[in-house]
C-alpha cells in the first residue's frame, strides 16, 4: 500500500498570498496532544505549537515547544528562512506582512499518509523537512534531508517556548527562570516546579547548542487578533543548534515531555517508518470504499480523535483494573476536548465504517462509567477529571451509538452489561433529572431546559447570554428520545424481559402520537423547532427537524417525510452541510465572523454544519433507496474543502452563503465521521 499524498504546490501558494498563513496542518498524537502550525510555520493562533504535549491532571494540555525557526546559511553568509515568522508586536499591524512571512524557497507542502513534509529549493540546494510525532508520546521529530547540495551548507535551529497552557491567554507572563542544562548531546529546559522539563536533542549530525543567554521575543498572533482575543505576547529562546550538513545527509530534532529513555528507544527513522505503517494499516482496515484517495486521508484524520485521555490516570487504572481501556474522541481541533454528544454521534464514521470496533467498545464502556443521574457527561474541560452535565441529547445520543455497534458487532456482552445502564437513564428522564430534563406525563415528551444553561447541541453562550436556549421540547430532543424508548425496549424484548419491555413501548407510542400532533406546523409545511417554549412554539425553520426522519425508529409519520425533506434541501442544504437556520428568518446571520460575541451570534443562526449532512443523506436514502449515487453527489462539497483551512480534514462550520468560507475548528470530528460513514453508505457495491 503507497502513501497518501495531497500536494500544494508553489504556483497554488503564489495564486493564493494567504494560503501560507490561512492553511494550516495537524499531526495528533492519541494521547490528546498534537503539533499544528499554518503552512509557513509561522505559528498564527495560540494554539499552534511543535509540540503540544498532554500531560495528567491538573495541567491539560500545554503548549512547550511553540516553534523551531530553522535558516539556511549560504557559503556567503546569506541566511534563507525556511519557517515563516510571525510579526514583532511593534511591527503590527504591517500590511506587507503575509508576503514578509512566506518562507525561503518553499517550493511544496505535502501531507504525507497524513504526516507534513516541507520541499524547499533554494538556487541549487533542496531540502525537505517532515514531522512525526510517535503515537502515544509527547514526542516530536522534525527530520531534515540534503536532498541536494553541490556544496556542504549551514543549517541553524533555534527552539522558541513559553511552556504555556492551551487556554491561557498569549500575554501570560513567561516564567520567571528558565534553567538548561546539558549532558553530552541531551538538554533539558527548566521552567519551574509545577511542569516537566522539555527534553532536546539531534540525532544524525553534529550540531552543538549555542546558549546566547536566553531571548525574549514579543511577536503578534495575527488570528488571536482576528478572532478578538488578545494577540500580543512573548516566547523564550535559549540559544540555537548550528552545523554543516552534506549531500544525502539527514538529521532531526526531537523534543519532549517523556524520559530519556523513551526518546533514545527508537532511531528517528525507525519512528518514521513505524508510524507510516501504523497508518497503512489503519486505512487498510477501513470500508472498502475508503481505502484510497480523499477518504482514505479522513480516515487518517478519523484516527487523529481518537484517543487516551491522558490527564485522567485514575480512570485508566480503573479500566485497566477491569481489564478494558479508556478511549474517547476530541471534538475537534485545536481547543475542543472530549464532548459526550460529539463523540456518539462521531463513534460510527470513526470507527465503525473503519473497522475500529474494539475502540468503538472501549468508548462506550468508558462513557457508560460516567452516568450520573442518567446523564453522560456534556464535556469534560481540559486538565480536570470531572465531566460537566449540562446536556440533554448527549445520553440519547448514546443509544444510537451503541444501537449501530451492536449492528456492526454483534456485540451482547455489551449491550448486555449496559442495557440496565440504560434503563437507569431512562428512569430518571421519566421521573425528572438536572436541568429540567424530564418527561412531561400529559404526553409522554421529553421537556427541557434551566435558566442560564444551553442543553441542546446549538449551545452558544457568551457570558449569561444563552443565544439560542431552546426551552421546552425540542425537535430532536423527542426525535431522539422516541428513538431511545424503542431501542431499548426492543432489547429488553430480544433478553426476554418482556415486562420491562412492554411500559417503554407503551411510552414511546405515546411520545410518538403526541409529536404528530404538536410538531407538525402546518402554515410553514414544516415541523416546529420547539413546542411549549417560553414563547410558545417555535416555527423557526431549522435542521432539527431532520432527525425525526433520520434517526432508526423516526418518530414522524411516513406521510411527513417528504414535505420535511424537501424544506430542509431548498432552504438549508449546501455543498457542504445544511444551514443552522433558513435564510430570510429573524436572526439568520450569513456569515461567520468577528470578536466571540459577534461569531457566537452566528454560531447556530445560518451558520452551515458539515456533519448535519449524515442526517440529511439518511433522510434522502428513506426517501430514495434506489439513489446512492444521488446520495453521494451530495458528498462532492467536501472534497475540494480537503485544500482548505485544515489540510486533508473538514472543519467545524461554513459561512451560510458562498463561496461558503471554512470557519470554527480546522478539524471536527463529527465533519470528518458523517462524511465517512455516508460515503461508504452510498458505496454501489455495499
Amino acid at each position: 500500500m503507497v502513501d497518501f499524498i495531497r500536494k500544494i504546490t508553489r504556483d497554488a501558494l503564489r495564486s493564493a498570498p494567504d494560503a501560507a498563513l490561512s492553511r494550516e496542518w495537524l499531526v495528533a498524537n492519541g494521547l490528546g496532544g498534537y503539533a499544528s502550525s499554518s503552512l509557513s510555520g509561522a505559528v498564527t493562533r495560540r494554539y499552534h505549537g511543535l509540540l503540544v504535549a498532554a500531560l495528567p491532571a491538573p495541567l491539560g494540555r500545554v503548549v512547550m515547544l511553540s516553534q523551531l525557526n530553522d535558516v539556511l546559511i549560504e557559503r556567503d553568509g546569506t541566511e534563507r528562512r525556511l519557517t515563516g515568522h510571525n510579526p514583532q508586536a511593534d511591527q503590527w499591524p504591517d500590511p506587507n506582512y503575509p508576503s514578509d512571512a512566506a518562507p525561503s524557497g518553499l517550493a511544496e507542502f505535502r501531507m504525507e499518509s497524513g504526516l507534513p513534509v516541507w520541499r524547499y529549493e533554494i538556487g541549487d540546494v533542496v531540502i525537505e523537512k517532515q514531522i512525526v510525532l510517535p503515537h502515544l508520546q509527547n514526542i516530536v521529530h522534525v527530520t531534515y534531508r540534503v536532498v541536494k547540495a553541490p556544496q556542504p551548507i549551514c543549517l541553524r535551529l533555534r527552539p522558541v517556548m513559553a511552556f504555556r497552557k492551551l487556554e491561557s491567554a498569549v500575554d501570560e507572563p513567561l516564567a520567571r527562570d528558565y534553567r538548561v542544562t546539558a549532558r553530552g548531546h541531551e538538554y533539558e529546559i527548566w521552567a519551574g516546579p509545577e511542569l516537566p522539563v522539555l527534553r532536546m536533542t539531534i540525532e544524525g549530525a553534529e550540531l552543538p547548542l549555542t546558549l546566547d543567554g536566553g531571548a525574549r521575543r514579543d511577536i503578534v498572533y495575527p488570528v488571536e487578533a482576528e478572532r478578538g482575543y488578545e494577540s500580543r505576547g512573548s516566547l523564550w529562546t535559549p540559544g540555537y543548534f548550528s552545523g554543516p550538513l552534506s549531500q544525502g545527509q539527514t538529521l532531526s530534532f526531537v523534543a519532549a515531555t517523556e524520559p530519556w529513555q523513551r526518546l533514545w528507544a527508537l532511531p528517528p527513522a525507525d519512528v518514521l517508518r513505524f508510524e507510516k505503517e501504523r497508518r497503512r494499516r489503519i486505512v487498510g482496515t477501513a470500508h472498502p470504499s475508503l481505502r484510497e484517495g480523499a477518504m482514505a486521508e479522513l480516515v487518517l484524520s478519523a484516527d487523529s480523535f481518537l484517543f487516551v485521555p491522558a490527564g485522567r490516570v485514575a480512570d485508566q487504572m480503573r479500566a485497566r483494573a477491569e481489564g478494558d481501556e479508556v478511549r474517547t474522541v476530541i471534538a475537534g481541533y485545536h481547543w475542543f476536548t472530549d464532548w459526550g454528544r460529539d463523540t456518539m454521534i462521531s463513534l460510527e464514521g470513526l470507527t465503525l465504517t473503519t473497522g475500529r470496533h474494539m475502540e468503538a467498545g472501549w468508548i462506550l464502556r468508558t462513557f457508560a462509567h460516567y452516568i450520573r443521574d442518567g446523564l453522560i457527561p456534556n464535556m469534560f474541560p481540559d486538565g480536570k477529571d470531572e465531566g460537566l452535565y449540562h446536556t440533554a441529547d448527549a445520553t440519547l445520543w448514546f443509544f444510537h451509538a451503541l444501537n449501530r455497534y451492536v449492528q456492526a458487532t454483534g456485540d451482547r456482552h455489551t449491550l448486555q452489561l449496559l442495557l440496565p445502564r440504560l434503563v437507569e437513564v431512562i428512569d430518571h428522564h421519566r421521573r425528572g433529572t438536572r436541568f429540567g430534563i424530564a418527561v412531561d406525563p400529559g404526553d409522554g415528551l421529553l421537556r427541557q431546559g434551566r435558566e442560564g444553561y444551553q442543553l441542546t447541541w446549538m449551545d452558544a453562550k457568551v457570558e449569561d447570554w444563552v443565544v439560542t436556549p431552546r426551552r421546552g421540547k425540542a425537535v430532536e430532543i423527542n426525535a431522539l428520545w422516541y428513538n431511545a424508548l424503542c431501542l431499548t425496549a426492543g432489547w429488553l424484548t430480544e433478553e426476554g424481559d418482556t415486562q420491562a419491555a412492554r411500559p417503554l413501548a407503551e411510552l414511546a407510542e405515546q411520545a410518538r402520537v403526541s409529536f404528530n400532533a404538536r410538531f407538525w406546523c402546518a402554515h410553514a409545511g414544516h415541523l416546529y423547532d420547539v413546542v411549549d417554549g417560553e414563547r410558545g412554539d417555535d416555527d423557526a425553520c431549522r435542521p432539527n427537524q431532520i432527525f425525526a426522519v433520520s434517526l432508526d425508529n423516526p418518530v414522524l409519520d411516513r406521510a411527513r417525510w417528504e414535505p420535511v425533506v424537501e424544506t430542509v434541501r431548498q432552504r438549508l442544504l449546501t455543498p457542504v452541510g445544511l444551514r443552522s437556520l433558513a435564510p430570510g428568518q429573524r436572526d439568520y446571520k450569513p456569515k461567520y465572523f468577528g470578536d466571540l460575541r459577534a461569531r457566537d451570534a452566528a454560531y447556530h443562526q445560518g451558520t452551515v454544519w458539515g456533519w448535519l449532512i449524515g442526517p440529511y443523506v439518511d433522510s434522502w436514502l428513506k426517501l430514495h433507496p434506489e439513489d446512492k449515487a444521488g446520495a453521494r453527489e451530495l458528498l462532492q462539497g467536501f472534497l475540494p474543502h480537503l485544500d482548505q483551512a485544515g489540510i486533508g480534514t473538514i472543519s467545524e462550520i461554513f459561512d451560510a452563503e458562498p463561496p461558503f468560507s471554512p470557519r470554527g475548528c480546522i478539524s471536527q470530528a463529527w465533519s470528518v465521521a458523517e462524511v465517512l460513514r455516508c460515503w461508504a453508505a452510498t458505496a454501489e457495491d455495499r
